[in-house]
């Protein structure tokens, strides 16, 4: 709703002559007020200025919407102070909005000034204050405002027990909530289910929330939310289904961005799909957070092509959507895709950010485009105004280790302006491993075992390396230096979703119902295999057996249960999804392309680093992972 003209003009356009000349004065004021409100509600200052100006003698309603507009909108606090001393008699809510002006520009002192020389001062006033200062962290000057004010409403509440929790002090939240008058009021019962969230501390959530009489949108998307970032992406997803048969409330872009982040990292397709035809059906469709969100679902969870044409029909795109796409691109192994999308992107007027680097980045390293990616990182900060970060510095790193440059990459961390960060030398790590520099190796492990002593990732790539060359005491003094740090291995394994379910295996897995069966298949695709001109790579048999043995171990590796399982379990030519939290083995990643001539099948393999997609003998990574 746009006024083509001024106000006074489409106003009586629209109504009868007979109206008397006062009153349609006043309702066309009245008119141009909902407008100049609307504007400020969608941060458009320049349709509301100029619906402002049309009005002869504008009410002091018109001069406050138009400074909420300059209040919602940072860096307007000059327009908004030339404003406001235009204004013929301020009331308290001038003021109030003034205060707001202050606090989004986070003009503390303003903000002080302004409240301390205000003659009349309401609810709102106080409120704005407490909140202000607590969202900028000065929790306990807005404490002292807090008890300090003459009169608390429900609003006040909720500021100091948000304040609190904003500055992650739960334990002063939980105890001014038990103080709160209305312990049943909903923003502050969704407040301390957010805060026991952040804190991890999910059965306390639960217990607010299922005490709840009356939940909204907001209660619901924090406790889905706040699964998820805790690790709990399938009951996050569960309540995601309860809340849509429920029908307390009807999700919103918040809730959807969450349930998909929970399929994203659940690796569950079918049920982002399901997300995908719900949403579709509602006008909520066509926002632009929910089609970033899915299309970055449908990425994550190797379906690279819906996640292009979903990109395709976006009717508009933001930096975040562009961003999602690029890094589909790179994490798939498509670098040049992903760089000719960044042409695009810049082309077409939008500026590049951190994360956009970080994308493009790890397309040049997938695809082993070491000079253009030397080249972006050189540019980023004198074209673009990015400043590189640990994660910039980390892709460089990885970028120098593929082409085998490893004394550069060396060079390079000591030069890095900040303490490196555990992946790069985690990147380093990896690379020695696959180029089987044993100096290299010990260097990057001990630097990661000083940073981390208890993650057990850098003790079993050392092992892994000393293994490949057949050094067993090597090995074996790795795992008792592992045992000193009580570092914890983490286990592999690798699942799959078939018909809605997800189906987990371990290595040597003797659990799945469906055993017998796979290890048929196991051995029927072993002989094929061979047969075709495979050999197992016994470097990746971590054990100092003998080499039948070996073999064994080998075939019951996580990934090749999981994919036999696929292989049976689904319609021959359709391509198979396979998810492993670890990277993939070297043995595992020759077999498949075996596999994937004997069946004639992609094969998608999504491990800790990247999408493997398996075709006709080949992998998008270049046997570089």
């Amino acid at each position: 709703m746009h006024l083509a003209s001024g106000c006074y003009t489409r106003y009586f356009s629209l109504r009868s002559p007979t109206f008397s000349s006062a009153a349609a004065s006043f309702a066309s004021i009245l008119y141009c007020n909902r407008e100049i409100a609307f504007h400020a509600r969608t941060g458009d200052v320049v349709s509301a200025q100029r619906v402002f100006n049309s009005i002869p003698s504008p009410t002091i309603i018109s001069w406050n919407s138009l400074l909420a507009a300059f209040s919602k909108s940072p860096g307007k606090l000059k327009d908004a102070l030339n404003l406001f001393d235009r204004i013929p008699k301020p009331d308290v809510i001038s003021f109030n909005t003034l205060l707001s002006c202050h606090f989004i520009n986070s003009d503390l002192l303003g903000a002080r000034h302004l409240f301390y020389s205000m003659l009349v001062k309401d609810a709102t006033s106080w409120n704005t204050m407490v909140s202000g200062l607590a969202c900028h962290g000065l929790i306990n000057e807005a404490r002292e405002l807090f008890l300090s004010m003459p009169e608390k409403n429900y609003v006040s509440w909720n500021a100091i027990v948000s304040g609190f929790l904003q500055v992650g002090d739960l334990h002063s939240a939980w105890q001014y909530f038990s103080q709160a008058p209305d312990k049943n009021d909903i923003v502050l019962l969704t407040a301390m289910i957010a805060g026991f969230m952040s804190a991890g501390m999910i059965e306390r959530a639960w217990e607010i929330f299922d005490t709840m009489h009356v939940r909204n949108s907001v209660t619901w998307n924090a406790m889905i939310a706040g699964l998820v970032e805790n690790g709990q992406a399938e009951e996050g997803l569960n309540l995601f289904r309860i809340m849509i048969s429920a029908k307390e409330v009807q999700p919103n872009p918040s809730t959807l961005s969450s349930s998909l982040l929970a399929c994203s990292n659940l690796s569950a397709l079918e049920s982002g799909r399901q997300i995908h035809q719900w949403v579709s059906k509602f006008p909520m469709s066509i926002n632009r957070s929910v089609g970033t969100s899915l299309l970055s679902m449908y990425s994550k969870c190797g379906d690279l092509e819906s996640a292009c044409k979903l990109f395709e029909e976006m009717p508009v795109k933001d930096v975040i959507s562009w961003n999602a796409m690029i890094s589909g691109y790179a994490q798939h192994g498509h670098g040049d895709r992903a760089i000719n999308l960044f042409g695009s992107m810049t082309d077409g007027g939008l500026t590049p950010n951190r994360v956009t680097f970080v994308a493009l980045l790890t397309a040049c390293i997938h695809a082993g485009l070491v000079d253009l990616g030397m080249r972006y990182f050189e540019s980023m900060e004198e074209d673009y105004g990015v400043k590189p970060c640990a994660e910039h510095y980390s892709c460089v790193v990885d970028l120098l280790c593929r082409a085998g440059l490893l004394k550069k990459a060396v060079d390079f961390i000591h030069s890095v302006p900040f303490k490196p960060h555990p992946s790069t030398f985690g990147t380093l790590l990896n690379a020695s491993r696959i180029y089987k520099n044993k100096t290299f190796a010990e260097f990057a492990a001990r630097k990661l075992v000083e940073l981390e002593p208890r993650n057990a990732g850098p003790y079993v790539q050392l092992a892994n390396v000393y293994a490949s060359m057949n050094r067993w005491d090597d090995v074996a003094r790795v795992r008792k230096w592992m045992k000193e740090n009580l570092a914890v291995k983490m286990p592999g394994y690798s699942w799959i979703e078939v018909g809605g379910a997800v189906h987990e295996f371990r290595s040597g897995d003797r659990l799945h119902p469906y055993l017998e069966l796979i290890h048929k298949k196991l051995n029927e695709l072993w002989k094929r295999m061979k047969e075709a001109g495979y050999v197992p790579d016994l470097d990746f048999a971590l054990h100092n057996v003998g080499d039948e043995q070996k073999e064994m171990m080998l075939m019951k590796h996580g990934e090749k249960l999981a994919i036999a399982f696929a292989l049976i379990s689904t319609s021959p030519g359709t391509p198979v999804r396979v998810f492993k939290n670890l990277r993939v083995c070297g043995d595992c990643h020759h077999a498949i392309k075996y596999i994937s001539i004997i069946e004639r099948r992609e094969i998608i393999l999504r491990d800790n680093a990247r999408f493997h997609h398996f075709t006709n003998g080949k992998c998008t990574c270049g046997d570089y992972w």
